[in-house]
């Protein structure tokens, strides 16, 4: 199989629908329709290791509050100093709120 280019038009049309729901209940109903309850367990592990370490604790501290291994706790550190922003974006955005 030929690697397709990223985004493709489904990831396109997928974020483009994320961004069209106006609620915190409506975007639970998307994910919760979407998603598997692991695939949903998978994401909000990811996002509570990266608000640890945006507080500024050490790796194996996070490790041990988010039950993670370092493993998880590093890949998501590369992620908010290299990847595209959105961890940043959204740790923000949460911080306003």
């Amino acid at each position: 199989m030929e690697p397709r280019h990223w985004p493709t038009r489904e990831h396109r049309d997928l974020f483009a629908t994320v961004a069209s729901l106006r609620t915190k209940e409506e975007a639970e109903s998307f994910l919760r329709d979407l998603c598997t309850r692991a695939e949903l367990d998978a994401m909000a592990h990811r996002w509570q290791v990266a608000q640890l370490l945006n507080e500024g604790l050490p790796y194996v501290e996070v490790a041990r509050r988010a039950h993670a291994s370092t493993t998880t706790v590093t890949r998501v550190a590369q992620w908010l100093r290299r990847g595209e922003g959105g961890y940043r974006l959204a740790l923000q955005r949460r911080r306003r709120s």
